[in-house]
């Protein structure tokens, strides 16, 4: 597939630290209502407390979901995927498997699309995202995994490029600079699970800030959103915003910004100025208002909130 691109809240936004068994409990009675996207800044825990795929298997409906993991990201998928089945079997999944799809035409096998369009959780490992694009772009597997999410209220998580493909508008290569410069990063088409976002992975400790500042630049339209990892962002869509794990997400809003970005040459630094940046730490859930026609964002960060929570269209 060929590069598509190259170049909360009238009211208050609530805030709550839920004592995870209840969090956990509430957000497993909640899970077939709608679907959730778990976003995963990569390398998640797999050996110790793993909250982040517990949180996961809880919101995919428990052992007796069916679990899909997606592994055409990866260089050794083999390798990949036995690395999930083991951790996977040992948190109690009892239907955990590995979807046969690393090819363009694995995308529109008919036991690939009956795999994703059935499964109560899909999980997209880590790897190339511009190789995972091109092998599920527009295809009957992209269009069941829309069908998974917006219909079936599946659970749908991603790790590294896993994460990065949740966009609509997606990062696919960019070298981290000392400083943001106008287009030093190169975007593609995402999933489009998320709408109004770029989001970045391993964003603390690759030093992603200034590659995610070059990216929403050429977007000013868009939140940029970096992702730390062992942490993961859980949107349950129009309705709230968790973040699990050991780190923080961190939310930049462009949207009233001014940049020299027209005046400029390529490669040459950014000026940015009015930038909005929050930072969500790991054990923090922010619960949106009830949709309402008249309802009104409270706040410059609540309306940031209820653009990250809204989810793209469904195609397919």
């Amino acid at each position: 597939m060929p590069l598509l691109s190259r170049r909360l809240l009238l009211g208050t936004v609530v805030c709550t630290a839920l004592p995870l068994h209840l969090a956990a409990q509430t957000l497993t009675q909640n899970a077939k209502k709608s679907g959730h996207l778990v976003i995963i800044g990569g390398a998640e825990d797999r050996q110790q407390d793993r909250i982040i795929l517990r949180k996961f298997l809880e919101l995919s409906g428990g052992p007796t979901a069916k679990i899909r993991f997606i592994t055409a990201a990866s260089g050794v998928p083999d390798a990949v995927w036995a690395s999930y089945q083991a951790v996977f079997r040992d948190l109690g999944a009892l239907d955990c498997e590995v979807v046969p799809m690393l090819t363009r035409e694995d995308a529109s096998k008919p036991n690939v699309i009956s795999q994703i369009a059935n499964a109560d959780g899909i999980f997209i490992t880590g790897g190339d995202q511009t190789r995972l694009m091109a092998c599920l772009w527009e295809s009957p597997a992209f269009q069941a995994l829309h069908r998974a999410f917006f219909v079936n209220g599946a659970c749908v998580a991603g790790t590294s490029a896993g994460a990065a493909v949740m966009s609509r508008h997606m990062l696919a290569q960019g070298t981290p600079t000392a400083a943001p410069q106008k287009d030093t990063v190169s975007t593609d088409i995402g999933l489009g699970f998320v709408a109004n976002a770029i989001v970045d992975q391993h964003f603390s400790q690759r030093h992603r800030l200034s590659r995610l500042l070059s990216a929403i630049a050429q977007r000013p339209d868009l939140l940029g959103v970096g992702i730390d990892e062992d942490t993961a962002l859980i949107i349950e869509p129009n309705q709230s915003i968790e973040i699990a794990g050991k780190g923080s997400v961190t939310l930049v809003d462009p949207r009233r910004a001014r940049t020299n970005r027209e005046a400029i040459e390529d490669g040459d630094k950014l000026e940015m100025l009015g930038l909005q940046l929050h930072v969500l730490p790991a054990g923090r859930r922010y619960v949106l208002p009830p949709l309402t026609k008249a309802r009104k964002p409270s706040s410059p960060f609540g309306d940031a909130l209820e653009q990250l929570a809204k989810p793209g269209p469904m195609r397919g």
